[in-house]
This record gives C-alpha cells, structure tokens and sequence, in this order.
C-alpha cells in the first residue's frame, strides 16, 4: 500500500515538472499568441461592419432574360417588334442573339441603330451584307469585332470601312477563314498615295493620302503571324497591333478597353442579365460545329465540301468535253436513221452543188 502511495507521489512530481514549452520555442509561443490575438480582433472588427447587399436585378433585366431564353420565337417579327423598342434594350437583345448562335443578316439589321458606337458580331452567321448594311445605318461606330464570323470577307471589310470614319478599334482573326480575311484586309488599311503628281509632301493633304480606316488606331489579331505583324509594323505604324495594357499607355495614347484581346465588347451591355438567358441546351450544343470548338482546324465537313469543290473544278472540262461528244454522236445516229434528216442532208447538199455550177 505504502509502495503505491510513493509511486502516486512520484508521478505526480514529474508531471508538474515536465515543460511543455521549451525554452528553445519561447519566441515562436509568443508569436503564436498575438497572431492569434490579432485574427480574433480582426474577426470581431469584420462582425461589426455591415455587410454588402447583393442588389437584385431590375425588372428590364428580368424581362430581357425571358426573352432571350424565347428569342427563336420571336426573330421571325424581330423587324416590326424592335421598331420601337429603346436603344440599350436593341443592342442588348443582339448581345443575347449573338451568344445564343442566332445573329444573323436579318437579326442584326433589325436591331441596328443609328447611336451605336460598339458593334460586337464576332463568331456569328453574319456576311458582308449585313456588316456593310449595319455600317451604313450607324455612322458613329468606333469599335467592331469581327472576329470568327467566317461569312465576312475581305471585300466586306473594304466597303465596311468606307462608311466608317470614326472607327478607332478593329477586332478580327480567330478562325482560319477569318485569319485568311484579316491577312487580305491589311492591304486596305495600309495607307495609299492618290495624289503622285504633287511636288512635295508638305503640300498634300488628307484626302490624297488613303483611302479608308483613317481613324483606325488600334487592330486587335491575337494570333498574328510573324509577316503580317511586320508589314504593319514598317508599313502602317500609325495602327497599333495587339496593345497591352499599361498604366502609361502606348505612344502617348491610352489605350481603350476595347483594345484588349481579353474583353469582350458587349459584356457591359448584359451584365445585369441572368446568364441563362442565352445558355445553350445540351443537345443544342452536340450540334455545334468543331470550327468553333477548334479555330484552328476546319472542321470534317468543310474539308468534305472543299474536297468536292476541288474536284468538280478540276473535273468541269472533261464533262464539257463528254457532253460534245455526245451530241455530235446524237447528231449523227439522227442523221442515220431518220427519213427527214436524210431529206434535208440530200437537199443541201443539191443547193450546194447547184450554186457550186453557178
């Protein structure tokens, strides 16, 4: 019993003797403690502020995505419908259009304004007709983006850039018919000498000096090549290629936030619009071609098309040749079977003999 007793005493000095902290780990204890002390008086400070209400959306938003979850139901009146409608809802139902895959020619014309600065139809189904048709109708644009719209050529960009005088940002490239239309438009913006009878260049002026894109200031291509990056850059340095942002600007300008490759132009116009609105359903989206999920690469079914178009341009003349051939054969096994045909071969060939005497 004494035995227990004296080993109970034993433990119990040890315990009290035993350091957890060792003098070594004093400083980091320490440290540890106000840390600690710190992040709680931060998280009592942060409980007694009030916190940020979330702002719900405003009743034109709400109405805005039910009608772009609907807008396939309504394209086909969309001229009538959108003639009185205000110009922030016009150029916002053409943002839903655009990421819904349903900007096209008609849409585009319909929702057009004349107050438009900013046009964004990249990655749609719209051709130079209705570039061009949008330029003439909204002379004020000063930022377009035309990049992955593969219906849009260079001839388009030409006539598109003759009525816009205030346009000061270009987006194109993204696909590889729209890098073969941007690397065929750098001829147009380069600028060209109209007047070569002048006797110096103190004495020309703006007219005799180029033809259109004379306000054009910044041309967003992110995938570039190295030739055409150069062209530009000798032969056209009044427009910038590629800006990137910068505290400073570029060349004493600033450069706009339309003129960074990471923006999207008409994001502000549906950042109050429930994303849904233009989500695209599952089975809709299995139909998407891989040209937009591959820019890069042509898709199966346009090498398919190209393939045939090949082919029946390098075939064309043999079918001509075939098809003389055999009409020359129908002429001649008429001629030999048919009663008639022997009669006027017969009477002709009587004339001929008989003027021949003459």
């Amino acid at each position: 019993m004494e035995r227990n007793e004296a080993t109970t005493k034993n433990k119990a000095t040890s315990l009290k003797k035993l350091d957890l902290y060792p003098v070594q780990n004093l400083t980091e204890r320490n440290e540890a403690t106000k840390n600690v002390t710190a992040s709680l008086k931060n998280l009592q400070f942060n409980s007694r502020l009030p916190r940020e209400k979330s702002k719900p959306p405003s009743l034109v938003s709400l109405c805005l995505g039910i009608v772009g979850k609907h807008l396939e139901d309504i394209i086909g009146d969309l001229d009538e419908i959108a003639v009185n409608f205000p110009v922030d809802i016009k150029i916002a139902i053409a943002s839903i259009a655009r990421r819904r895959k349903l900007l096209s020619d008609d849409v585009i014309i319909s929702l057009a304004d004349s107050s438009w600065e900013i046009l964004d139809i990249s990655g749609s189904d719209v051709s130079d007709f209705g570039l061009v048709k949008v330029a003439q109708m909204c002379k004020s644009l000063k930022a377009v983006d035309i990049s992955c719209c593969d219906r849009i050529t260079a001839a388009g960009v030409s006539e598109f850039l003759l009525h816009c005088h205030s346009l000061a940002t270009l987006r194109c490239g993204g696909s590889p018919r729209s890098n073969h239309a941007a690397r065929r438009c750098l001829g147009i913006l380069k600028p060209k000498l109209n007047d070569v009878e002048g006797d110096s260049w103190e004495e020309l002026v703006n007219t005799d000096i180029g033809h259109g894109a004379q306000s054009l200031r910044w041309f967003v291509w992110p995938n570039i090549d190295k030739d055409s990056l150069e062209m530009m850059s000798t032969e056209c340095p009044r427009i910038i290629v590629n800006p990137k942002p910068s505290p400073f600007g570029f060349r004493g300008f600033e450069v706009p936030r339309e003129a960074f490759p990471d923006i999207t132009l008409d994001d502000p116009f549906v950042k109050d619009i429930d994303p849904s609105a233009w989500a695209v359903p599952r089975f809709a989206s299995m139909g998407i071609s891989t040209s937009l999920l591959s820019p890069n690469e042509l898709s199966m079914a346009e090498k398919f098309r190209l393939a045939f178009v090949e082919r029946d341009t390098r075939l064309a003349p043999k079918r001509a040749k075939n098809a003389r051939q055999h009409q020359r054969r129908a002429e001649r096994e008429w001629m030999e079977t048919s009663t008639s045909a022997k009669a006027i071969a017969l009477a002709s060939k009587a004339t001929k003999s008989l003027s021949s005497r003459k």
